[in-house]
């Protein structure tokens, strides 16, 4: 036995104290009374503790044999109870009820525990049973299938459901949460996959040729009182950044398919590729035939490559977002804001307000990086101007000739003042029409 003793230094005095020892019970030498009187007084400073129960009880029927504890006096029984105490760490009243123990049974020893055990009245078969009826029958509620468990029994005399018949409706819940019932009755089905075969997914590489449109819907914004607001139809070109836009009351074919025969109609140069995300306004039937009857291939974005529509996506925000914000609308305003497309904004994005068009650079590792020079700077009719031979990709009998009174009639500064003041006209007629008379 080792006692390990820590010292204290204040400026006065050294104090000494004690701490909790673990010693080896079985290494201890057998002590008279008045030696273990002597000890006591000598490891006043010191606490002890058996390294485990078991041993100390062993320790503690071995002292009190050894003491030959029921022949000492009452003053001696003290000193033995207070050694046991001091070396086992236990109370007194603890060291007295194993002495006690120790007097009946004739030994120390550490108990059992036994946790008490309920005679189960519904064995494994009988939840088996139920989960299997219960599948039978196609899931029925609780009160339903104890009723069938009593007719099972009562009327068509099958002996196995006779426990069956008279549980409750609350012990049959749960017996439902058990694994038994649960391993038989649970059901798993894998997701399957929808398979639409319109459209392709894969990103378009136009490969620096104009034709490859990006699409995507912008919702206005509902209110709660006033109901849905007007949706924003973006039609962007990947490599010109030609962009038209047009409103309509709702997101369904009735309104859409007109749109999009206008849309496509409006671009001056020959449209190869529509590309979209998945959303069924752009995935259907009478998409695809618009589509096919124009020549122009259907592609959507592939799953978890959020940069297959990027372009478009940031168009919503820069064009769209930025004019007309995010107020409620009310839906019978379509037509006032596709006029106000159609004749001022789509000519001020592709005649009169300058791109950014990137210069990528590759590196020596292969990564590209983009930068944007002050060269790179065009609006979308100049960039078309721009590309190597340009009257290839521009539709039958459209020209440059009829596209430069359009772009070159006005500034742009004067043209622009034009688009703010019509701008404001068309939200005035907004709420005079469509709020104002119910204010």
């Amino acid at each position: 036995m080792r006692v390990e003793n820590r010292k204290l230094e204040t400026k006065n005095a050294c104090v000494w104290y004690h701490r909790k020892v673990k010693i080896n019970m079985t290494n201890t030498r057998n002590l008279s009374v008045a030696e273990i009187e002597e000890f006591l007084k000598a490891s006043n400073f010191n606490n002890f503790s058996a390294m485990s129960k078991t041993e100390a009880y062993q320790w503690i029927e071995k002292t009190i044999l050894e003491t030959k504890y029921w022949h000492l006096v009452r003053k001696e029984r003290g000193i033995v109870r207070s050694y046991l105490a001091k070396m086992t760490g236990y109370s007194c009243s603890q060291i007295d009820r194993l002495i006690v123990n120790w007097r009946v049974y004739g030994h120390v020893e550490k108990k059992n525990y036994k946790r008490t055990e309920f005679t189960k009245v519904y064995r494994k078969s009988d939840i088996s049973l139920a989960a299997e009826t219960t599948r039978v029958f196609g899931y029925l509620s609780g009160p339903a299938m104890i009723k069938t468990f009593k007719r099972e029994y009562e009327i068509f005399d099958d002996s196995q459901f006779e426990r069956l018949a008279k549980i409750s409706t609350s012990h049959f819940y749960n017996i439902r949460k058990t694994d038994t019932y649960q391993n038989i009755t649970r059901i798993f089905e894998h997701t399957k996959p929808v398979s639409c075969p319109i459209g392709e997914r894969r990103k378009p590489v136009p490969n620096g040729s104009p034709g490859y449109i990006r699409v995507d819907t912008v919702h206005q914004g509902d209110d709660q009182e006033l109901g849905k607001s007007v949706y924003h139809i973006n039609f962007v070109d990947e490599v010109l950044q030609w962009e038209l836009v047009a409103c309509v009351p709702q997101i369904s074919e009735k309104y859409l398919a007109p749109v999009f025969k206008e849309i496509l109609a409006a671009f001056p140069f020959v449209i190869l590729e529509f590309h979209s995300d998945n959303g069924s306004e752009f995935i259907n039937q009478r998409v695809q035939a618009i589509l096919n009857q124009l020549r122009i291939k259907q592609s959507k974005s592939r799953p978890g490559k959020t940069n297959d529509n990027a372009l478009v996506e940031t168009k919503n925000n820069a064009i769209i977002r930025k004019e007309m914000g995010y107020t409620f609308i009310k839906k019978e305003a379509h037509e006032l804001i596709n006029d106000w497309y159609k004749n001022y904004y789509n000519i001020f994005l592709n005649f009169h307000r300058p791109c950014a068009f990137a210069t990528i650079e590759i590196d020596s590792k292969g990564k590209r990086k983009r930068k944007y020079m002050s060269g790179d700077y065009q609006v979308p009719y100049e960039k078309l101007k721009s590309l190597p031979d340009a009257k290839q990709y521009l539709k039958d009998g459209v020209t440059f000739e009829s596209l430069d009174k359009i772009a070159y009639n006005q500034s742009s500064l004067k043209f622009t003042e034009e688009l703010r003041k019509a701008k404001r006209e068309l939200f005035d007629k907004i709420n005079k029409q469509y709020f104002r008379r119910n204010i």
